[in-house]
């Protein structure tokens, strides 16, 4: 119940639980891939007109990042021209039509069930449609809360979009897990030069005619809720301020805050929006090279590299159980989400930050020193979970905090725009890049590669990056005006 004095935090978390959805979509999109790969490779591998290899499948299994670079680098754009609350309107209708069209890529004109080089090319048009969705609630979602959020809970707020991305993520994992039911995934061999065969192609044919196309259409549930829901909340202060909505923007602060701190608020915020037309470079190089660092690093430690294939990469630790395992890490992965949550405001962004990276660095050479020794094997299982928490509680959450907080308000939409355009990028090279990696030079390789990385990002928020704890947006042009 809001007061004059104080306001509703019920208001507020309300607000939250509403843009966090967006959140959850996004871990829903990037994750659904990794249940309905198979049957999708599987179903491609049967068409007539061309031969499915395994670079094409590799391309059409990260194909949605293109999108993601392409919504990320446009949602500046947008947030700033149509305000953050329409930006996350159309992220949520990408979601719905992509999943409908990643269901039904035929879209009632190309033959049902017929797989060919043109369903193809509209099944990776439909994932890129999808990937625009992800990229601009991944950019926009921690801006619309860090700006509708007061200073001293932004941090566990923003931080609950990470637990929803994580949630989305174990949410579609059992999702996946109950459409396979006992229908049996398809076992898919290679015959090299890139090439596979199906071993068991009569016992999967429902999960590679169906299990993939509903395990895609599931995602128009939370997609068309999301979209309603988001119609429903205001838009952020600091955007109406942006555009002379003074009026608008106070009544907002006073319901979250008290009528008292919104007008006090809302002084700072126009005193910061004096100058509407600064350059994104007014505030130095460093504010937005350590922007974009903070989102290269976040995928340069290699987590998506599990994210994407954990079936896979269990499997091939040699576990015959590689589904349940995938839950399981889901799981400790939301548990450790929840470490970031109740102790970002206590500890600061610094501290978690550094100890995610060497507790990442710990476990990524902990995989590197024990992967393919069947000895070894439940080790090995640790070290991937150590690696993969140590993420959840640091980089994952911590990493949207900062970008939503770090920036000046004059700058804010650009800059964040550039800095997760930039994660992207990275995420589309880690993605791309693990399976030829681990392939051509080994586990050990690649894991030994992460480890590394993940000291240098140690070492990188150790010299470089500011503590923002307990720090109001508006700080933040004075903080970088000093450097």
């Amino acid at each position: 119940m809001a007061t004059q004095d104080k306001g509703s935090k019920s208001y507020l978390f309300s607000i939250v639980l509403v843009a966090v959805l967006g959140g959850l979509l996004f871990g829903y999109d990037t994750a659904v891939i990794s249940g309905a790969e198979k049957g999708l490779q599987a179903f491609f591998m049967g068409a007539t007109d061309f031969q499915y290899t395994d670079f094409m499948h590799g391309f059409t299994s990260s194909s949605a990042l293109i999108g993601c670079i392409i919504g990320s680098a446009i949602s500046g754009l947008l947030a700033s021209s149509w305000g953050r609350k329409k930006s996350l309107i159309f992220a949520g209708i990408m979601f719905f039509i992509s999943a409908w069209g990643s269901m039904s890529p035929e879209s009632m004109i190309l033959p049902k069930g017929e797989a060919n080089m043109t369903l193809l090319i509209v099944f990776n048009i439909y994932r890129v449609i999808g990937g625009v969705g992800v990229g601009l609630a991944s950019a926009v979602c921690p801006m619309y809360i860090g700006e509708i959020a007061p200073s001293n809970i932004r941090g566990m707020l923003v931080s609950w979009n990470q637990f929803a991305i994580i949630f989305g993520q174990l949410v579609v994992y059992f999702v996946n897990f109950f459409i396979l039911g006992d229908h049996i995934a398809p076992v898919i061999e290679s015959i090299g030069q890139g090439m596979n065969q199906i071993t068991n192609g009569a016992d999967a044919a429902w999960a590679i005619e169906h299990g993939w196309r509903y395990m895609f259409g599931s995602e128009m549930v939370p997609a068309g809720l999301f979209a309603l829901l988001i119609s429903l909340v205001p838009e952020t202060p600091r955007y109406l301020a942006s555009v002379g909505k003074d009026a608008q923007a106070e009544a907002i602060l006073a319901k979250i805050n008290g009528a008292a701190k919104a007008k006090e608020i809302l002084s700072e915020i126009k005193a910061t929006m004096t100058e509407k037309t600064e350059k994104l470079l007014t505030y130095g190089v460093l504010c937005i090279f350590v922007g974009i660092m903070l989102s290269v690093f976040q995928q340069a430690v290699g987590i998506n590299a599990v994210l994407y294939y954990a079936p896979r990469i269990y499997e091939a630790m040699g576990f015959n159980n590689p589904m349940v395992l995938t839950v399981f890490n889901g799981v400790v992965n939301l548990a450790f989400t929840c470490v970031a949550i109740f102790t970002v405001e206590k500890l600061g962004r610094k501290p978690l930050l550094i100890t995610g990276s060497l507790g990442m660095a710990i476990g990524a050479i902990g995989v590197a020193c024990t992967f393919g020794n069947e000895s070894l094997q439940l080790l090995c299982m640790i070290s991937i979970m150590v690696y993969s928490a140590s993420f959840m509680f640091s980089w994952g959450p911590i990493c949207w905090v900062l970008i939503a907080e770090v920036f000046p308000n004059t700058i804010r939409g650009a800059a964040v725009a550039i800095a997760v355009a930039f994660q992207w990028i990275f995420n589309w090279i880690v993605s791309t890049s693990f399976v030829p990696l681990a392939n051509s030079l080994g586990f050990w390789f690649v894991y030994g590669m992460y480890g590394i990385i993940c000291v240098i990002a140690a070492v990188f928020v150790w010299k470089l990056v500011p503590e923002t704890k307990g720090k109001t947006l508006e700080d933040m042009t004075k903080l970088w005006k000093k450097n």
